[in-house]
């Protein structure tokens, strides 16, 4: 790695810092204002980090962010809200704060600016009664803070005030020695002097730049007042990109079967946890699982990468027999049926995997047993004597998963006889309080059984050199980085790897003949023997770690047997297996704030989406929408209501429709002369750099924040089409109908990029957009590569098909009824919830009036009116955007934003719902 810095730049102190307090090797290189070590960009931009893979960051923050993760210091979700806060709040009134002090001699007048967010930050620390931001020891939040505060703190002559807090946190943190290093090396000494060739390269700050006090980790178009500023360099290299009009593109072809690596290419091998066959997922296995895994997929195809994305059913195990002995059937007709259900679920979800197989084959028997073979040869196999429980009524050895008791390490009611879902850590069966069989709830006794274990111990040092390399150089999530590392602080033991069993993988060894292997170490081989079912030559992918890069998929209960058992079985084989380079784990998601129950009739499982009406794609936004990235979200019918109706229907479907609809009806169908104008090249960079940041979040598989930027693609469009009215235009005269064809022809080459960003997502209704359009196929492929290319597509003369609208409303009814027809059981229980969510309310002194506004909007419930309500604040809401477009005077903004804030609290009572939501967000900042 190589970081370019400037001496005199304040945002190099964060990123000097960051990498001293972090421990990371780097080649640190001094350079003048002037240069641009990032060579796509047209301006200067320091600090910027120069990646191992060739790539550039140059944000301060996220350079900051990526050398904690590397040194394996996670940032957690309250670290993110305060790297959020001081970019969006914080940094534009130090901007101006250190403008009028370095630049226009103001020292007496410039810590004013600063008032607000000083005050949140000292009233923040001051509650949190902490040392730093997120805890006892600094984050990389704490470190940006400083640096950022680090100019007008030290500097005597300007007068900030008490803030008693926030003078003893920087004085805490300042006296690191990672600080005191960085600013020696970026100020020498010189204090606000060192920075005036800095700052006098700035634009000067406009007024009212400054934003809220407050961090937040969510902002509507309503909220967001500001706008990214664009350079003249900006412009025009994104309208000489423009003029490209990718003449000559790479024709997209078929993949041919099978895939296999190629020298000279990126190969990647994607897999998704393998489901189990029995059990019909639902809408939080679909997301955490196969879902991300297609998306990431199908982008990195349209990328050139070459891909093989495998999955199947887990088909083995105590459950599968269980399961058919309630249903007759034998484990075999059980797996057959549950495989067909889950493959036709994956096909309308429209998941396009390479290939889809199951474990009940020979490959799995021939290649798991000569896994086991081979780790028995060298060494990393034990036998020992274990006590098992056994179930006297069911006259059975129990299997983990049909045993449960209260955890011995937290104390969690509910743990599993393998796993606690509360606290994570492995469970022994024989070591849960008052167990109990799942099957007949009776107590069972412990008895005796020789088993095979797999020597952890003996492994932990190969496994921990294999993960300092690929955590350091790979996509690791937070959530997989500290699971991981929990393990092996705890210190890893032998794992049992065989289970008395009849239906699973036989082990082959005599003296346990009469057992089968434990489902852990079976199934992920279940990848293996997957890819083996498709390729003979599937030791290409699987034996070959210097050409394939390995991405796993999976939900977070998944990840000690991806990260530490698997890789262990497969590096004690000595066969040169690859392993993962990518370990991408989700959270959980919930069902209406609780959980998903097939036996409870709560939530949508995969069968029954179909079957409420709302097209697949809808389906596949919205989860990806809240997509469980960085801690739990939840499933809400209203809310995906909501998403339908503003994001798809009125903002993105809107935009792209009236682009394809003015073509028709004003221009005969073709697309019209374009002339740009300086407001037009403006547009394409802000285009342009929005998707920039899609690929670059995308690359690092963050697929929901990849999505914010469509939507905001679509929402600057709007904006383009409210402000220039092409309908009122082309009634006008020659000057007025040539600006009328110029923003049309560039709206629907904007939808056309559209419809490539959203193909990962929501492939149906990208190739309905293109169909539309007349698009060439081609460009699926062009526009995505390198950095990202904003094109001409669409070139004058150019044909559309038939424009349609591309979404439908979601009803309050419709929703309504939905949301009773999953409810299951949960209604009868919905008022003891939500007396005891108003009692927690009211325990926080800020949200202690929540009770009555409960009762009250319980009591008010009015569809009718809701309905009303929910196309006035569509109606208001566009209203607003549109005055924020034509820079109308701040004070109509501001009173039709405070009508806009009224019709949404109306709406929400009318619902039969309180604000409660957002308050509880508000606390949490």
């Amino acid at each position: 790695m190589k970081l370019f810095v400037s001496e005199g730049n304040p945002h190099c102190l964060k990123v000097l810092a960051a990498l001293e307090a972090a421990g990371v090797q780097c080649d640190v290189q001094f350079v003048s204002h002037e240069d641009k070590p990032v060579p796509f960009l047209s301006r200067p931009s320091l600090p910027a980090l120069l990646l191992p893979n060739g790539e550039h960051l140059f944000s301060p923050n996220a350079i900051c962010r990526y050398m904690f993760e590397v040194s394996g210091q996670e940032c957690n979700e309250l670290c993110d809200q305060w790297l959020e806060w001081e970019a969006t709040n914080l940094q534009p009134a130090l901007l101006q704060t250190l403008y009028m002090a370095v630049l226009q001699g103001k020292e007496s007048e410039a810590p004013k600016v600063l008032m607000g967010p000083l005050s949140y930050l000292d009233q923040s620390l001051n509650k949190a009664a902490t040392p730093y931001l997120t805890g006892d020891v600094p984050s990389v939040g704490d470190f940006v803070l400083w640096a950022a505060l680090h100019p007008i703190l030290s500097e005597s002559s300007l007068d900030i005030g008490e803030h008693k807090s926030v003078r003893v946190w920087f004085d805490r943190v300042a006296a690191s020695k990672a600080c005191l290093s960085a600013a020696h090396k970026v100020l020498q000494g010189k204090g606000l002097l060192a920075m005036r060739s800095f700052m006098q390269r700035q634009p000067a700050p406009q007024s009212g730049q400054c934003r809220g006090t407050q961090p937040c980790n969510s902002k509507t178009a309503e909220d967001d007042e500001g706008e990214r500023v664009v350079s003249q360099e900006e412009m025009e290299a994104a309208a000489m990109t423009w003029s490209k009009h990718l003449n000559v593109c790479q024709s997209t072809t078929d993949r041919v079967h099978p895939i296999l690596p190629q020298k000279g290419q990126r190969n990647i091998l994607l897999t998704s946890a393998l489901p189990y066959v029995n059990n019909v997922p639902h809408l939080g296995n679909i997301i955490g699982c196969v879902l991300s895994a297609d998306v990431f997929s199908r982008y990195g195809r349209m990328r050139g990468w070459n891909m093989l994305f495998v999955c199947g059913t887990d088909e083995y195990g105590t459950a599968t027999e269980n399961k058919a002995r309630e249903e007759g059937l034998s484990p075999q007709q059980i797996c057959d049926k549950y495989h067909a259900i889950h493959a036709n679920i994956y096909e309308w979800f429209q998941i396009d995997f390479d290939f889809f197989g199951r474990t009940t084959t020979e490959k799995q028997t021939e290649i798991s047993q000569n896994i086991f073979w081979r780790l028995h040869e060298n060494g990393f196999l034990l036998e020992d004597t274990v006590e098992q429980l056994r179930c006297e009524s069911c006259q059975r050895f129990l299997a983990d998963r049909f045993v449960e008791g209260t955890c011995p390490h937290c104390n969690y009611p509910d743990a599993r006889g393998d796993q606690c879902d509360k606290c994570g850590r492995l469970i022994n069966a024989v070591e849960l309080k008052a167990p109990h069989c799942k099957v007949c709830s009776q107590t069972p006794v412990i008895r005796s059984s020789k088993h095979l274990f797999l020597d952890l111990p003996k492994l932990e040092a190969q496994l921990e050199q294999w993960l300092e390399k690929s955590i350091s150089t790979g996509d690791w999530t937070s959530n997989a980085k500290q699971i991981t590392h929990s393990w092996l602080r705890d210190g890893l033991k032998p794992r049992c790897i065989t289970r008395d069993l009849k239906w699973g993988t036989p082990v082959p060894h005599p003296d346990f003949k009469e057992k089968v292997f434990y489902v852990w170490f079976d199934a992920p081989i279940g990848y293996l023997s997957i890819t083996a079912n498709y390729t003979d030559k599937w030791e290409m992918w699987w034996k070959n770690p210097d050409q394939v890069e390995l991405y796993n998929f999976m939900a977070k209960d998944n990840v000690p047997f991806h990260s530490v058992v698997f890789p262990c079985s497969l590096l004690g084989a000595q066969d040169g297996y690859t392993l993962v380079n990518h370990l991408i784990a989700t959270e959980y998601l919930n069902y209406e704030d609780t959980k998903f129950s097939k036996s409870r009739g709560v939530g949508v499982f995969g069968d029954m989406a179909k079957d409420t009406g709302i097209p697949s794609d809808v389906w596949r936004f919205y989860l990806l929408y809240v997509r469980p990235e960085g801690q739990d979200s939840t499933f809400s019918w209203v809310d995906m209501a909501t998403k339908n109706n503003s994001e798809l229907l009125n903002n993105l479907g809107n935009f792209i429709n009236r682009g394809g609809m003015f073509v028709s009806k004003f221009f005969d169908g073709s697309v019209p002369v374009m002339e740009l104008l300086q407001e037009d090249k403006k547009l394409l960079a802000l285009v342009g750099w929005e998707l920039q940041q899609y690929i670059q979040l995308m690359d690092k598989v963050k697929i929901r924040d990849a999505l914010k930027h469509i939507l905001n693609i679509s929402r600057h469009g709007n904006q383009y089409i409210q402000v220039n009215e092409p309908w009122k235009k082309i009634k006008g005269g020659d000057a007025e109908r040539q600006r009328a064809g110029t923003v049309t022809g560039v709206s629907v080459n904007i939808a056309c990029l559209l419809s490539v960003m959203l193909l990962p997502y929501m492939p149906a209704v990208s190739q309905t957009i293109r169909n539309q359009l007349n698009a060439p196929q081609s460009c699926v492929n062009t526009m995505l590569q390198g950095t990202g290319t904003f094109a001409c597509v669409l070139g004058v003369g150019h044909r559309i098909g038939t424009v349609s609208p591309l979404f439908q409303k979601l009803e309050v009814e419709q929703i309504e009824a939905l949301k009773k027809r999953f409810g299951g059981q949960q209604s009868e229980d919905e008022p003891a919830k939500k007396k005891t969510a108003s009692q927690s309310a009211a325990s926080t002194p800020a949200l202690a009036a929540v009770d009555v506004e409960v009762a009250a909007a319980n009591a008010a419930a009015d569809p009718e009116k809701a309905r009303q309500l929910t196309q006035a604040v569509a109606e208001q809401g566009e209203k607003v955007r549109a005055l924020k477009a034509q820079k109308a005077d701040k004070a109509a903004v501001t009173a039709e934003v405070a009508k806009l804030l009224e019709l949404k609290k109306q709406l929400v009572l009318s619902e039969g719902k309180s604000p409660e939501p957002a308050l509880v967000k508000a606390k949490k900042k």
